[in-house]
This record gives C-alpha cells, structure tokens and sequence, in this order.
C-alpha cells in the first residue's frame, strides 16, 4: 500500500484547484524545489495514486441538465455483458458494481426525463438486466471531493522528508 503525506496532499490540492499548475509554480508555492515536485508526482503516479487529469463539465450547460442514479437488478452470471452493453451507451458516465439489492449503480446524464425513459428502456433489453430504478440528481450540494479524507488520512504524517511545513 502506498502512503502519503502532508506534502503529498499539498500538492494534491493545487493540483486540483488548478490542473495546469506548472512544475516552477508548484514547487514555488509549496516552498519545495521544483526536483521535489517533479519527484513526488511521478512517484504518485508510479504508485497508483494519482491517475490522471480531466477537466471538470458542467452537464447543464452542454443541454444534459438531468442526472440520474439507475439501480439495476440483474443475473450476475451476465454481469460481463450487461457492463459492456452499459458501456456502448454513451450517457452513461459510471457504473459501480455493489452488494445489496441492487447488482448495479448507473451515474447517467441526460437532456430530459423523456430521455431517461428511452434510456432505462434500453438498459432493460440487455440480456440479464431483471429491474432498474431510478434516482433523480435534485442539486449537489457537496460535490465529489477528495481532499478532507486525504488530510484526514494524513494527519500526524508529516511535511516530507526534510521540509518543515511552512
């Protein structure tokens, strides 16, 4: 298992306010030389920790103003299928895999509730697909985050190896 510290998280963090964040300007605003920085993110990236950069969409304003969480109750033996025939449709931006009632959990986006009928009618023709249910997304008030559980996580780690925190 990989660890991180607060430096780690440091870093994390600007890279997440600002993903275009220059190696010069990293380094400069942690107080680290830009070796350290160059360091640290490729060992991030080594360790599977940090695995990639993607712009952040606004759905809304590209006309996909409905999200929606499809459950989906199937025969696990089809699993394999059903994945690939949920992957082929392009609202779909998630799929989780869960223990309960429900087999599946489906993130999707699209332009209407109209949408969303023709949508989950299409997930129900897929060979092992028994139900679905759907959850409207109503407003996100809390966002997908990382960075409190990583502070959390790091706590009591430390700033590096040889940097005193600023």
């Amino acid at each position: 298992m990989a660890t991180i510290d607060r430096l780690d998280v440091e870093l994390l963090s600007r890279l997440i306010d600002n993903a275009r964040a220059g190696v010069a300007e990293l380094a400069s605003d942690l107080g680290v030389s830009r070796t350290t920085v160059q360091h640290r993110l490729r060992r991030l990236e080594e360790d599977g920790i940090l695995v990639g950069f993607q712009p952040i969409i606004n759905l809304s304003a590209i006309g996909l103003p409905v999200q929606a969480l499809v459950s989906l109750e199937i025969d696990q033996r089809e699993m394999p299928t059903i994945i690939d025939g949920l992957r082929d449709l392009p609202e779909v931006l998630e799929v989780r895999i869960q223990a309960g009632r429900e087999d599946l959990l489906v993130h999707v986006a699209i332009a209407s509730l109209e949408e969303l009928q023709r949508l989950t009618a299409a997930i129900v023709l897929l060979d092992g697909v028994r139900k679905t249910t759907s959850t409207f997304t109503v407003s996100t008030p809390i966002p997908h985050r990382i960075l409190p559980l990583l502070s959390d996580v790091t706590r009591g780690a430390g700033w590096g190896r040889s940097t005193p925190a600023p």
